[in-house]
C-alpha cells in the first residue's frame, strides 16, 4: 500500500501484564498486546492512534515508531514522531522531491527505480515523466495522448471562475440595489444638467455613499485576487492541453464607470428601459437598438455659453445667460453691440484708392475747415524766422460743432522763402483729439516707425515756396479737434568736406553779416472728414448703468459703451501703447468730471473681464 506503520520494539522493556489488564491506561507498563491493538486501529483512525502511540514512546523507552506513506509531506495532522518520512514527496507546485527507499538500491537500479516510480506516480502510468529546465511532464504514450491534461481539475477550476463571476454580478447588483445608492439618486438634481465632475463633486459631499462605494471596492479586490490565483492554476494545468480553457475575467468597475452609470439612470431610464448615456454626444444608445429610453436632457448650466439657469416651463432650453450672452430660441450667444453709428460715427464713404487720389490732389471736397490762430505771425505775411512760431487750427467743435467729431487724414501747407536764403524750415505737430488744453495733446512721430514724412513740391513761383504735405491716410488717422504746428528755422551749410550739409540754429550763426532772408505762410490745410456724434444719446446709455430701463439695458449699455471704447482707442498713434482716447471724449465733448470717468472706465473693465474671449489692454493717460 501506500502507508505503512512500522512499530520496533524492545521486548526485555516491555511488561508482563495479564490479559486483562486495561490497554487504554496511561503507565509506562506496555505490552505486546497493547501494541498489537493499536497497530491495527492505524488504518481506521490514524490521528488519534499515532497521538497514543507518541504519548508511550514518551513515557517508556521500550518502543520506536515509524510512518511511511506516498504523497505530500502536509498530509498528517501529527507529525511529532521521531522519523515520518516517504519515499516520495510530491509539493503542490508538482515539483518531485526524492526521499528515502531508493537509497537502499543498488546504483545500478537507482535511476530505473526512481524513473519509474515518478512515472506511476506523477503520469499515473500513462507515459514517462520528464523534466528539462526546469519544468517537468509527462511524455504521453500512444494510448493515452491527453495524460498530460487533468480535464477533471480544468473543471473544477472552470466552474470556480464561473462561480467567481457570479458573485462579481452579485455584489454589483446589490450596490446599486441598496439604501445608499437609491438615496444618492433620490438627492441628485433634476433641474439642470449633471456632467461628470458635478456627479463627482456631490458624490463626495455624500458620506454613507461614499463608504458604501469604498466596501464595494475592498470585495471586489478580494474577489479579483482570488480569480486572479484561479486563473493562474488553471493556466499552468491547461499549458500542455490540446484544447486551451476559455478563461473570462469579470472588468474591474471603476468610479468612472458608476459615474456614467448614473447618468444613464438619470437621462436614459425611460418606459422601462435602461440605456446607455455618452457625455461626449448628449445621447442614449437603448437595448436593441431602440429609442424609447431617451429621457429629456435638462440644459447645461456653467460658465460661458453655457445657461446660467434653465427655463423653468421647459428645463431643456435656457432660462437665463451669463454676462455677455443673451438669450436667443432656448440657447446662449454671445452678445454683439448694436452698430454704434447712432452715437458716433468712424468711417466715411470714401475707398481706400479715392481717398488717395483726392489727398493727393488736395482736393477741397475733402478739407476741413478750421480756424487759424497764432500770436507771432500772420498768413501771407512775410516774418523773420529767427525765433519759435506757434500757430494753431481749431475746430471748436463744441461751440460750433457739437454734433460731430473730426477725422484729420492729412496736412499742408505753403512756405515762402526770399531768393537765396540758406534757411531751412523744421515743422513739429502736435494732435488734440477732442479739445482741452494743449499738454492733453499728442507729438506726432513723422518719419519714425514707418509714419510718412513730409512731402515738400516746389511751386513754380519767382520766390522760393514749396507745398509741404504730410499724408495719413486710412492707416494713420486719427481724431483731431485742434492740430497745433512749431515752426522753427535751422541753416543749412557745407561742412568741411564739402559733400556734406550741416545744419546751425539761427541764433547759433553767428556771423551778422550772412543775410537770413525771410519766411512767411500763404495758407495751411487740414484734410479730413466730419462724422456724426451724439453726445445725449452716449450719455443716455451711462445713465442706464446705474439706472437701467429694463431688465438687460444695463448690459446692453455696457456692450455698446465698451465698443466705443474699443473703436475709438483704436485710433490711436502709433506707439508701445494707445493712448486713452476715449477718456478725452468724455471730459471734453460729454463735460464729464474726472470722477465720472474713473467710474465709467472702472465699470467697463469689469464687465470686459466677464465676457468671453477678450483681451483689455492697457492705455497711457492723455487728458486730465
Amino acid at each position: 500500500g501506500e502507508e505503512s506503520l512500522t512499530i520496533f520494539v524492545d521486548k526485555r522493556k516491555l511488561s508482563k501484564r495479564s490479559e486483562g489488564s486495561d490497554p487504554s491506561t496511561n503507565s509506562s507498563a506496555v505490552t505486546l498486546e497493547t501494541l498489537h491493538q493499536l497497530a491495527a486501529s492505524y488504518f481506521i483512525d490514524r490521528d488519534s492512534t499515532l497521538r497514543r502511540l507518541h504519548h508511550i514512546q514518551i513515557a517508556s523507552t521500550a518502543i520506536k515508531v515509524t510512518e511511511t506513506r506516498t504523497g505530500p509531506l502536509g498530509c498528517s495532522n501529527y507529525d511529532n514522531l521521531d522519523s515520518v518520512s516517504s519515499v516520495l514527496v510530491q509539493s503542490p507546485e508538482n515539483k518531485i522531491q526524492l526521499q528515502g527507499l531508493q537509497v537502499i538500491l543498488p546504483e545500478y537500479l537507482q535511476e530505473h527505480f526512481v524513473q519509474a516510480a515518478l512515472s506511476y506516480i506523477a503520469c499515473n502510468s500513462e507515459g514517462e515523466f520528464i523534466c528539462k529546465d526546469n519544468d517537468c511532464w509527462c511524455q504521453c504514450g500512444p494510448k493515452f495522448p491527453e495524460c498530460n491534461c487533468p480535464y477533471m481539475d480544468i473543471q473544477a477550476m472552470e466552474e470556480n471562475l464561473l462561480r467567481i463571476s457570479e458573485t462579481w454580478n452579485a455584489y454589483n447588483s446589490e450596490f446599486e440595489e441598496s439604501d445608499e445608492f437609491k438615496l444618492f439618486m433620490k438627492r441628485l438634481p433634476m433641474n439642470y444638467f449633471l456632467n461628470t465632475s458635478t456627479v463627482m463633486h456631490l458624490w463626495t459631499m455624500d458620506s454613507n455613499f461614499q463608504r458604501r462605494y469604498e466596501q464595494l471596492e475592498n470585495s471586489m479586490k478580494q474577489l479579483f485576487l482570488k480569480a486572479q490565483k484561479t486563473v493562474h492554476k488553471l493556466f499552468g494545468l491547461s499549458k500542455r492541453c490540446h484544447k486551451q480553457p476559455l478563461i473570462r475575467m469579470p472588468r474591474q468597475r471603476s468610479s468612472n464607470y458608476w459615474l456614467n452609470r448614473i447618468q444613464s439612470f438619470l437621462y436614459c431610464n425611460e418606459n422601462g428601459l435602461l440605456g446607455s448615456f455618452s457625455e461626449e454626444t448628449h445621447t442614449c444608445t437603448c437595448p436593441n437598438d431602440q429609442v424609447a429610453c431617451h429621457g429629456f436632457l435638462p440644459c447645461t448650466v456653467g460658465d460661458g455659453s453655457a445657461c446660467l439657469s434653465c427655463a423653468l416651463d421647459n428645463r431643456t432650453r435656457c432660462g437665463s445667460c451669463n454676462a455677455g450672452y443673451m438669450l436667443s430660441q432656448g440657447l446662449c450667444k454671445p452678445e454683439v453691440a448694436e452698430s454704434t453709428e447712432h452715437y458716433i460715427g468712424f468711417e466715411t464713404d470714401l475707398q481706400d484708392l479715392e481717398m488717395k487720389y483726392l489727398l493727393q490732389k488736395t482736393d477741397r471736397r475733402i478739407e476741413v475747415h478750421a480756424i487759424f490762430i497764432s500770436n507771432d505771425m500772420r498768413l501771407n505775411s512775410w516774418f523773420d524766422p529767427s525765433w519759435r512760431k506757434r500757430m494753431l487750427l481749431t475746430l471748436k467743435s463744441n461751440k460750433y460743432k457739437s454734433s460731430l467729431v473730426h477725422m484729420i487724414l492729412g496736412l499742408s501747407l505753403q512756405i515762402c522763402l526770399t531768393k537765396n536764403s540758406t534757411l531751412e524750415p523744421v515743422l513739429a505737430v502736435y494732435v488734440n483729439p477732442f479739445g482741452g488744453s494743449h499738454s492733453e495733446s499728442w507729438f506726432m512721430p513723422v518719419n519714425e516707425n514707418n509714419f510718412p514724412d513730409w512731402e515738400r513740391t516746389k511751386l513754380d513761383l519767382p520766390l522760393q515756396c514749396y507745398n509741404w504735405t504730410l499724408t495719413l491716410g486710412n492707416k494713420w488717422k486719427t481724431f483731431f479737434e485742434t492740430v497745433h504746428i512749431y515752426l522753427r528755422s535751422r541753416i543749412k551749410s557745407n561742412g568741411p568736406n564739402g559733400n556734406e550739409s550741416i545744419y546751425y540754429e539761427p541764433l547759433e550763426f553767428i556771423d551778422p553779416s550772412r543775410n537770413l532772408g525771410y519766411m512767411k505762410i500763404n495758407n495751411i490745410q487740414v484734410f479730413g472728414y466730419s462724422m456724426h456724434f451724439d453726445p445725449e444719446a452716449i450719455r443716455d446709455l451711462i445713465l442706464q448703468l446705474d439706472y437701467p430701463y429694463t431688465q438687460g439695458s444695463q448690459d446692453s449699455a455696457l456692450l455698446q459703451l465698451l465698443e466705443i471704447r474699443d473703436r475709438v482707442n483704436k485710433l490711436s498713434p502709433p506707439g508701445q501703447r494707445r493712448l486713452d482716447l476715449f477718456s478725452c471724449l468724455l471730459r471734453h465733448r460729454l463735460k464729464l468730471s474726472t470722477s465720472e470717468v474713473v467710474r465709467i472706465q472702472s465699470a467697463l473693465q469689469a464687465f470686459n473681464a466677464k465676457l468671453p474671449n477678450t483681451v483689455d489692454y492697457d492705455t497711457t493717460k492723455l487728458c486730465s
